[in-house]
């Protein structure tokens, strides 16, 4: 996990160094303490999402180092593109399928470091798709929330079959991505 100080983000935005310790003691930019002397750090990921937020242009050298890669998985149109573009704008990569078999595809494919999943799809639904994702040795790392609008029972079950969180449907945006970063976070 690559970290950057003060001075290095400064240099990034033009600004000045106490400007951007200012960023994260106004919670603006997500930073924590050193053990000591207090010096900020800013993981990277959280550097990446701050720009997106402001809309300040990526530098170059950080083209290249996107935020992890996220599986969007919901049949219901709206929910696909309106997650994609949430994703998007936080400057993750994104990838979507439409139901669970394309998931299954998707999973294998796209290599992605967090799911969102619908319970509620036709075929193979978000259940035995977590029961997939839960079997596969080489998924074991990966973060699962699920969207869903079913019961409290139903989503306690999820829970039971290994997701790492859920959000009930209609949710709040920020709460999601917060949600994301965190899961993300703890890989």
């Amino acid at each position: 996990m690559k970290t950057l100080k003060p001075s290095e983000i400064a240099a990034y935005c033009d600004v000045h160094q106490r400007t951007v310790s200012r960023w994260i003691a106004n919670g603006q930019l997500k930073g924590h303490k050193l053990p000591g002397r207090g010096n900020y750090r800013v993981v990277l990921d959280d550097f990446l999402v701050f720009l997106k937020k402001f809309q300040i242009p990526v530098p170059a050298d950080f083209q290249a180092l996107s935020l992890p890669k996220i599986l969007v998985i919901d049949d219901e149109e709206g929910y696909l593109k309106s997650l994609k573009r949430l994703f998007i704008n936080y400057g993750y990569q994104v990838a979507t399928a439409k139901d669970g078999f394309a998931a299954g595809v998707s999973l294998m494919s796209e290599d992605p470091a967090l799911v969102t999943l619908d319970i509620n799809m036709p075929g193979l639904n978000g259940f035995e798709v977590l029961q997939f994702i839960r079997q596969r040795a080489e998924l074991a790392d990966l973060k699962v929330i699920v969207i869903s609008g079913l019961d409290d029972v139903d989503l306690q079950h999820a829970m039971n079959l290994g997701a790492d969180a859920y959000l009930k449907k209609p949710f709040d945006n920020q709460e999601l991505i917060a949600l994301a970063a965190r899961l993300l976070a703890d890989r």
